[in-house]
């Protein structure tokens, strides 16, 4: 009787196994139609790498004009540079994808964030930073020059996808800041992010370079390729700082009084 019941449960685990190797093939087929044989390649080896350690390829996008035809925004939202207050009010909503950490260090470091409101909704929105940000892995800093300002944390809640908000807020945010002086807006795509890579081509962006990031027994490498140099763009480890200096900027913070 033993016997039957493991010949039995061996051919079960063989037909799961065909079964699962079976869906592999279809997911994989499914990309290459998808994404094309170069593509679903390079997003499968990605994979197999990480399986074993955190490897991450970032392409570097920049932007230095805007395109008029992304400056005209849908009547029934109101476009504008978020006030401090009313992004703490619409971050308590977990939809709007702003958590409360997140949230602190944003505003403590300057950033700021353009959005769309349509009457007491949270639309659409992204962020702008002009200092040193944080990444993921959260344990990453990137630095890039003065002269530009970092577009990261672009979100459209669900019920207004599909109306380009994204891109109309990223263009009028970069016509404000050239207007400031600033010389454009620097982002980064996952080098296997294909949707967003097309995005962004097609708002404007152009690739300048890219960034290699890999975590091996606990320590971090990073390479940025030549065209990163021009715009300062470059990721490395946050470091503990000596107390009274800034984790991210390294610059002395005030002592408090009392302190």
């Amino acid at each position: 009787m033993a016997t039957t019941d493991r010949l039995a449960a061996s051919r079960l685990h063989a037909l799961d196994a065909g079964r699962t190797g079976r869906r592999n093939l279809r997911k994989i087929f499914s990309e290459v139609r998808r994404k094309g044989v170069s593509a679903a390649l390079h997003d499968l080896s990605l994979k197999a790498v990480n399986a074993v350690v955190l490897f991450k390829i970032l392409r570097g996008v920049f932007i230095e004009r805007f395109d008029p035809a992304f400056l005209i925004s849908p009547e029934r939202y109101t476009p504008l540079f978020l006030p401090a207050e009313t992004i703490r009010n619409f971050a308590r909503d977990p939809e709007n994808g702003m958590p409360e950490d997140f949230l602190a260090e944003a505003l403590s470091k300057g950033d700021e964030c353009f959005g769309f409101l349509d009457g007491e909704r949270l639309a659409a929105y992204g962020w702008y930073s002009f200092t040193p940000t944080r990444i993921d892995p959260a344990d990453l800093l990137l630095r890039f020059g003065g002269d530009y300002v970092y577009m990261y944390k672009g979100f459209t809640h669900p019920r207004y996808r599909g109306q380009r908000l994204h891109a109309i807020g990223m263009t009028m945010a970069l016509r404000e800041y050239l207007s400031k002086g600033r010389k454009g807006l620097v982002s980064y795509v996952e080098s296997n992010n294909f949707d967003s890579l097309k995005s962004c081509h097609r708002m404007g962006y152009a690739e300048f370079g890219s960034v290699y990031v890999m975590k091996l027994l606990g320590r971090y490498f990073t390479y940025s390729s030549r065209g990163c140099r021009r715009f300062g763009f470059r990721v490395e480890p946050i470091l503990l700082r000596p107390a009274g200096l800034d984790r991210l900027t390294g610059r002395r913070v005030p002592r408090s009084p009392g302190r």
